[in-house]
C-alpha cells in the first residue's frame, strides 16, 4: 500500500509559478514510474506529466511542455510539478499516481495503482 499527498496547490496570477509536491510513504517510490494528472472543472481527469523510475525519462502532454518540470528526489520518497507561465486554464485539481507494476503505459490512468486526494490550483487572469 502506498498513500501519497498533494501540496502546493493555491491561487496564482496569470504568468505566475506554483510547484507542488507529492510526498509517498508505504513504500520506497525509487523503482516506480510517477506522474501528474488534472481534472478541470467539468472535465476528466486528464495527464500533465510523468516521470520515469530514474528520473532520466520524463513525458508531458503537449498543453504544458516548456512551462511544467516534472521531477523527483528518491531520497524524499517526493515527486515534484513545478509549473511556470500559468495559464487560467490551468485552474484544475492535480493529482499524483504511482506505478508499482512495470510494463504499462505513464500516460494513461490506467496505468497507476494508487492516487493522492489532490491539490487544488486556481489561476486568476
Amino acid at each position: 500500500q502506498v498513500q501519497l499527498v498533494e501540496s502546493g496547490g493555491g491561487l496564482a496570477q496569470a504568468g505566475g509559478s506554483l510547484r507542488l509536491s507529492c510526498a509517498a510513504s508505504g513504500r520506497t517510490v525509487s523503482n516506480y514510474g510517477m506522474g501528474w494528472f488534472r481534472r478541470p472543472p467539468g472535465k476528466e481527469r486528464a495527464f500533465v506529466a510523468a516521470i520515469s523510475w530514474s528520473g532520466g525519462n520524463t513525458w508531458y502532454a503537449d498543453s504544458v511542455k516548456a512551462r511544467f518540470t516534472i521531477s523527483r528526489d528518491n531520497a524524499k520518497n517526493t515527486v515534484y510539478l513545478q509549473m511556470n507561465s500559468l495559464k487560467p486554464e490551468d485552474t484544475a485539481r492535480y493529482y499524483c499516481a504511482i506505478s508499482v507494476l512495470a510494463g504499462r503505459s505513464l500516460l494513461r490512468e490506467g496505468g497507476y495503482d494508487y492516487w493522492g486526494q489532490g491539490t487544488q490550483v486556481t489561476v486568476s487572469s
